[in-house]
């Protein structure tokens, strides 16, 4: 199936207006809502990420709250191209976690080069010779692959033992935590102008509402051109 800026499949449920409040600065939160079915979540995770990382090398934190969703998650995620995978879960040793989010934090200071640039109108091109310098080519591509950890909260940065946030660009919850760990996440998870995606089943609509509620935070619908967003 062809991924476009439209996510059309699998089906979605019709979702629930977010409440407005004007003394907020634009929203960095969306839901996408799917049918309440396990290969319908990857499925939408799969062609977000297919929009998503039309951005070059982008930093993407994908949370989830068990260690069976995050299996899933990677066994979804494992054979994409476009994509260096990582997955956090408790029993990973400390020293591979701590390689996992250093490589990450690396991988967030390698984006803002690039959004620096575009910005400053520098964008480099390819130039250079197109010999057969396979090894070059194959560095450079691995460079504009999105960097994305899959990790479950247990794995998540830990500031009071004085670990640094890993600032991704892009955090997709993959199921809605409660308010708290919502906002921990946020917190040790998404760079100052990241987008945080919730990718909401029928059953988590009401705990949707309520973390929008209890956290003075607009959460809206996606946009129908998910690069709106990006």
């Amino acid at each position: 199936m062809t991924i476009t800026d439209s996510i059309e499949e699998p089906p979605l449920l019709s979702s629930p207006s977010p409440s407005s409040n004007f003394s907020q600065p634009p929203p960095r939160h969306f839901y996408v809502t799917v049918v309440d079915r396990p290969h319908f979540k990857t499925e939408t995770l799969v062609h977000l990420l297919g929009v998503a990382v039309r951005r070059p090398a982008l930093p993407i934190v994908v949370c989830c709250s068990s260690r069976d969703q995050l299996d899933a998650v990677c066994s979804a995620v494992s054979n994409l191209p476009f994509i260096s995978l990582a997955c956090l879960y408790s029993d990973l040793a400390e020293s591979n976690r701590n390689v996992i989010l250093e490589e990450f934090r690396k991988a967030t200071v390698r984006w803002n080069q690039i959004v620096n640039a575009d910005q400053s109108g520098c964008g480099g091109g390819s130039g250079g010779e197109t010999g057969n310098n396979n090894d070059e080519s194959n560095a450079n591509s691995n460079k504009t692959k999105s960097h994305m950890i899959v990790a479950t909260d247990a794995c998540l940065p830990l500031p009071v033992l004085g670990e640094a946030p890993v600032s991704a660009r892009v955090l997709i919850n993959y199921e809605l935590p409660s308010k708290e760990t919502y906002l921990r996440r946020m917190a040790t998870c998404l760079a100052a102008d990241g987008i945080v995606i919730n990718v909401v089943g029928g059953g988590e609509v009401i705990t949707l509402k309520n973390i929008e509620e209890s956290s003075s935070l607009v959460i809206a619908e996606m946009p129908i051109n998910i690069s709106e967003i990006l």
